[in-house]
Formats: C-alpha cells, structure tokens, sequence
C-alpha cells in the first residue's frame, strides 16, 4: 500500500449498534467523490455480540466460550452460539434496508457460525484421546470466536456503504481458513497490499489473527491494538476513536451536563491516567505504539462529526491545570506484620500471588509494618489471594476492604495545592478520605473512600477543580 496522508479511525461496538445512523455523518455525511476516501476504519463488533462470545465484560455471564470450557455438556455451548446466530442476524436486520444485503449477511453468519461449530466439534473429539488436552487450545478458542464479532460487523458496514455508493472494502484480518502463519504486522501488511486509500474505504476487522496472540496480552483490548499497529505501520496522518460520548472532564450523568466542559487537548500522560482509573481514551499499548510512530490521536463523539473532540499528544500543557475528575471502585488488600520492618520480601511476595491471580493493581501504599495494595478485581478472586497470603504469612493480618477512588488528573498539576484543595472539598461535602496519595510527577492525586461516597466524591471534587462557568460546548 503508498504511504499517504490518510486517517485511521475507530468506531466501538455501542456506536457499531448505530452504524446506519453513522453512515448518514460520519462515514458519508456532506461529503462526496474523493472526499470520502483516504480514511481507513477498524470497527469493533456490534454491541453485545462480544460478550456472547466470550462472557459479559461486566457480569462475567458465561457466553460460548465460558460454556466450552466448563464442558460439562455440548447443549451449553451449542446453545450459546445459537443466540449469537440469532442475536447477530438481529444487529444487521435492524441497520440494513436491502432485503439483498440481508440475505447476504445472514449468510455469512451462517456460514461463519457454524464453521465455528464444528471446528469445536472436531476439537473436542480430537480431545477424547490422551494424547492431546483441551487446555493448550483454549486460547485459540478465544480468539477465533472473538473474529466472529468482528468480521460480522465489518461485512455488514461494508454492505451498507457499498449500498450507499461508496467504494468500500473488507478487509478481513481474522484468519478465517488461512492456513499461512503471520505475525501482526505481516498481517496488516499483507492484507492491505491491493488497497488504495485514495479510491477505496477500508472497513478493518478490530481483531487481527496472529502468531503473537493478541489476547494472550491484551484480551479484549485488542482491537485497539489492532487500530494502533494500523495506524502506525501505515504512516497515518491522525488516529481518530469515535465514541458515543466526549471526553470530558467528568461524567455528566453525575456532575450534569452544563457542568462538565470537553477537554479539546490533553497528552498520552494523561491517557494512562484514566486508563489506570478504568476509563480508558485508549489502551496504554495501543497509546505506546502512537507515541512511538509520532501519530497523534483524536477521541471524537461519532454522532457529532463536525466537531473536533480531542486532541492527544506528547505536547505539555501550558499552564497548570486539573483537566479530569473520575473515579472507581476498588478493594484495598492490606497486610499487617509486625515482624515486617527491616525485612525484605514481603512486597515481592504479595506482588507474586497478585500476579499470579491476574489482579490490576490501580495504586499501593505502605508504611514501617503494612502494605496496601488498592486493586481492581472481584472479591472472589481476592479471596483467594488472602488464602494465599495468610498461608506463607501465618503471623500476619490479611484483610479485603472494599472501597473507592477518586482520582484528580491534569498534565501538569504543579502549584495547585490539589492535595489539599481536594481534602477540603471532600470535608465541605461532609466526606472523609480513607486515603490520600500525590506522586512527585505532579499528573494525579488520589483519594480513597468508602464506596457510598465515590459519586458526590467526583462531584465535589469537579466543582472545586472545573470552573462551573465552562460548558461542554464552550470548550476548545
């Protein structure tokens, strides 16, 4: 593919549910003829479909791929990948007009579906025998139900602005029956070698089949991945994310729309921020590779095209300022040993059965004979490393506490007396802070709290740090 000026721009499966509404603005709106070209699209599957797949992102509801691995019986997963079936041919039923076109893509769910199917079938049979296990497969499992989503919603888009008259192009990196191993970039690479941007609208899976295994790391963050490596490997102009929301200041469910204000620019420091808070502009990989190929990056509303949304760079800022309240909650892991002081080892050790369990640990404070350690995980989970830990500590207190975290961040929050300020605010609000932590770089301060008092937390706190007087409009 010629390198040339062109964008690479993410739509995400809330905004993909709504992808007829997009094609009147975003993929097409006023433009016409060669106006339209030169923007390379890596979509994400539609709403929901991923969870199906795989299990519910937030509930953890088992979709085909949990009912595969518990194996219990074959109905369990036969029946989940049934209501995929059905609930992706009701995503395209209800964007697509042309009863052609939805013939089209109910055939390619068919055909994708229960290609699906029996490869799990022959799977399992090839299981029966001794000398292979199911485990070893189970990450390929995950990744190729995953590329169902994708490749579904990337036909089905391609359907649509095809119908509408634009050249528009699949470009399927999900693998389906390539017998060729590639890495991520060859994969990339390979599939774009006949696309010409300047004539053609590239419709990109989110999920890239690879030999690196792009949910070994990133599991359901690959799309973005994906996106990133796009972006990179292509020489793009600009990296754009549509979401269905600005970024914003707060959320404006809790804090009200006329007060929160769009940030407009803001830096990748920034970025990793709210991605370690669980409100992620971008993947911090995914951001990585972005600063690594110097391609700035844009977060949009994909509902308002003409506005700019905004702009992430490597830029300082340049006065001090707090740009973004948010929060979380989290559980904080304590443990209490007397014999601790002077003895090395037991952060290493706590680290070790953290990792071990996969717990994302979001912020960690310590003194003379406790460790703390504010994570993202569920209890469950937790449980489980308490056992861990009270079994090579015997001596020791190990306790779960669930809490929350608000967390106050800008690029540069130097002289701001945001510590302080922020302990004030919470204490007119009649709040007490279980914790409070300020590192030297000077781009967030964290307060810890119980949990009832996150919400108006995040809201006295944007009221202190956000000039009420700025709207989300009104915003560079």
């Amino acid at each position: 593919m010629t390198q040339q000026k062109h964008t690479v721009e993410k739509v995400g499966g809330s905004s993909m549910s709504r992808v007829d509404e997009l094609r009147k603005t975003l993929f097409i709106g006023g433009r016409e003829g060669a106006d339209l070209y030169n923007r390379i699209f890596v979509v994400s599957a539609f709403g929901g479909i991923t969870n199906l797949l795989l299990e519910h992102k937030k509930t953890g509801e088992s979709g085909v791929y949990a009912q595969f691995a518990k194996s219990d019986s074959d109905h369990g997963w036969h029946e989940a990948l049934t209501r995929v079936s059905s609930a992706m041919i009701a995503a395209h039923e209800a964007v697509l007009d042309h009863p052609g076109d939805i013939a089209q893509a109910s055939e390619f769910v068919r055909e994708r579906i229960e290609g699906a199917r029996n490869c799990l079938i022959d799977l399992q049979r090839l299981c029966s025998y001794g000398h292979f296990r199911l485990s070893q497969h189970m990450l390929h499992i995950r990744e190729l139900l995953s590329g169902l989503g994708e490749a579904h919603s990337a036909y089905v888009t391609t359907l649509l602005l095809q119908r509408a008259g634009v050249n528009a192009r699949l470009v399927d990196l999900s693998g389906w029956r390539d017998e060729h191993d590639h890495d991520l970039d060859s994969r990339i690479l390979n599939a774009l070698k006949d696309v010409d941007p300047r004539t053609e609208m590239p419709i990109v899976t989110g999920y890239a089949q690879c030999s690196e295994g792009l949910m070994r790391e990133f599991d359901r963050g690959y799309s973005e991945v994906t996106f990133s490596r796009l972006a990179a490997l292509t020489g793009a102009r600009e990296a754009i994310i549509h979401k269905e929301f600005h970024l914003s200041s707060a959320d404006p469910n809790l804090v009200g729309a006329d007060s929160v204000r769009k940030l407009g620019h803001t830096n990748y420091d920034v970025a990793d921020q709210l991605s370690n808070m669980g409100m992620e502009a971008i993947h911090p990989k995914a951001a990585k590779t972005l600063r690594q190929a110097d391609v700035p990056l844009r977060v949009t509303n994909a509902f308002e095209p003409g506005d700019p949304g905004t702009l992430i760079d490597d830029k300082p800022a340049d006065t001090p300022a707090v740009e973004i309240v948010t929060g979380l909650e989290i559980i904080s892991l304590e443990v209490f040993e007397q014999d601790m002081v002077g003895v090395k080892g037991y952060d290493a050790a706590i680290l070790e059965s953290l990792t071990r369990h996969d717990v994302r640990i979001v912020s960690k404070a310590s003194n003379a004979n406790t460790i703390t350690h504010y994570v993202d995980a569920p209890i469950n989970v937790l449980q489980r490393v308490e056992k861990d830990l009270s079994k090579r500590y015997p001596s020791a207190q190990v306790s779960a506490r669930m809490l929350a975290m608000a967390s106050v961040i800008g690029r540069d929050l130097r002289g701001l007396s945001t510590l302080t300020r922020g302990l004030q605010a919470l204490a007119d609000a009649g709040l007490e802070s279980v914790g409070a932590t300020q590192g030297p770089r000077n781009v967030d301060v964290q307060f810890v709290l119980e949990r009832d008092d996150l919400q108006p937390a995040i809201k006295a706190l944007h009221e202190v740090f956000i000039p009420a007087e700025v709207g989300l409009k009104q915003a560079a």
